[in-house]
């Protein structure tokens, strides 16, 4: 047996034998069996990270990626100049104003995000929950970056479809420390004090969901008599894993978070809570969380059409560099519309943001389930419950994971850029 080796179709040499007589004997009826023989020419100039390259470029719709991209990258720049409009010319000219030495009577005029000083680090409610979905985002965004990464550098065959799945969840186990690490080291700053159960929910609380729900889909598929099944003896691995090596990184991160220093806030909270003006429509949470998700969704929803005809389809899908480079997109779109957003309402003197902050980004995991059931109906011809179950089973295991790091991303973008502005203001 020879070890795979990289060809160039065009390197292929064909022989042709003679014709052999295959009829059996004293037979009337003669066969003519013709053999070929391919000899197979190792091509060295192609390497093996590369080795799908001809794949790639003989596909049709390879020119959609490229105007993908291109549209992520337009949505991108507007964004971005946006910003970059608000901190050069807005902002700098209220931090400039807002340092002056001015006198008392100038003072009431003031207005607009500096008047919440006293109230934009004052703790949510629910801190508890912000901090587990925080920690669970914090793990499963370094899983999905590792993981893309590895698989547009080459490492990950795409013949294996097995591969990049095994991948997820060793990198999933081991990155339990850096979930712990942030959910405790968030609500420490949250000013909570029940850590104990702050820990057993960031072990227990998604990964408990995602496998019931994997167990619920198992046993439809074992009542049904289904090949594809998950045997017993896998599904006691998947438990080993998570509780022998998961469960105890995510104590070991959340044990050093806890004896962390809490993050240094610029300024201090006032006693009183400030009354917030009353919010017209636009300016209230739900328009603008809802508003939030719907540029992060059009960099990726081309892409979302790829990845479900891979999976549900049966194509192979091999376009790991496109992929990485929206999921960069992504970061950068669901960043830049948090804190632009954000920032409008601190200007409204609504400085209840930690939890929108999340919301907003993590929106766009409601559009990804909008268009997968819009998928379930106009692409794919799926009959009885059993398979409906199974595709939206699997569906909201995809929406759970894309909710958690989207509004991560959202949240410390939004935490970072709050924290700039108000520590370059003089506050009396």
């Amino acid at each position: 047996f020879l070890p795979p080796l990289s060809v160039a179709r065009e390197h292929a040499k064909s022989f042709q034998l003679y014709p052999m007589d295959c009829s059996p004997p004293g037979s009337s009826i003669h066969g003519i069996l013709q053999a070929r023989i391919l000899e197979w020419v190792e091509n060295k100039q192609i390497r093996w990270g590369s080795r799908w390259d001809y794949i790639l470029v003989s596909m049709s719709h390879t020119r959609i990626q490229w105007f993908s991209i291109l549209n992520s990258f337009v949505v991108v720049l507007f964004l971005t100049g946006m910003v970059a409009m608000i901190i050069l010319r807005t902002l700098h000219k209220d931090i400039i104003r807002y340092n002056q030495v001015c006198f008392p009577e100038d003072i009431q005029k003031d207005y607009g995000w500096k008047l919440v000083h006293g109230d934009v680090f004052r703790p949510p409610r629910h801190g508890m929950l912000l901090s587990i979905l925080l920690g669970q985002g914090t793990q499963v965004l370094i899983m999905t970056f590792i993981t893309l990464f590895l698989a547009c550098l080459g490492f990950l065959s795409p013949a294996n479809r097995g591969a990049l799945m095994t991948c997820s969840v060793v990198l999933w186990v081991l990155m339990g420390a850096s979930a712990g690490y942030v959910s405790a080291k968030v609500y420490k700053s949250f000013r909570g004090l029940k850590w104990k159960t702050n820990f057993l929910l960031t072990a227990l609380l998604c990964p408990g969901v995602v496998f019931v729900d994997i167990f619920i889909m198992n046993l439809i598929l074992w009542i049904e008599g289904s090949s594809s099944a998950i045997s017993f003896g896998t599904l006691i691995g998947i438990l080993a894993l998570w509780f022998g090596i998961s469960v105890p990184l995510t104590f070991l991160g959340a044990y050093v978070g806890s004896f962390q220093k809490q993050f240094d806030y610029p300024v201090s909270t006032n006693q009183i809570p400030r009354h917030i003006p009353h919010q017209d429509f636009i300016r209230r949470p739900l328009f603008s969380i809802i508003i939030g998700g719907v540029l992060p969704f059009g960099c990726i929803f081309i892409q979302l059409f790829f990845i479900l005809n891979s999976i549900w389809s049966h194509q192979m899908y091999i376009m790991f560099g496109f992929l990485f480079l929206v999921f960069i997109i992504l970061l950068i779109t669901c960043s830049e519309a948090t804190i632009l957003l954000c920032y409008f309402h601190l200007c409204s003197e609504d400085y209840h943001w930690w939890w929108r902050a999340f919301l907003t980004s993590s929106f766009t995991a409601v559009y990804f389930f909008a268009y997968a059931v819009y998928y379930f109906f106009a692409r794919l011809k799926i009959t009885g419950i059993a398979s409906t179950i199974l595709y939206f089973g699997y569906t909201m295991i995809m929406v759970l994971i894309f909710f958690l790091f989207t509004g991560t991303i959202g949240f410390f973008s939004c935490f970072i850029f709050i924290s700039k502005i108000y520590s370059v203001v003089k506050v009396d």
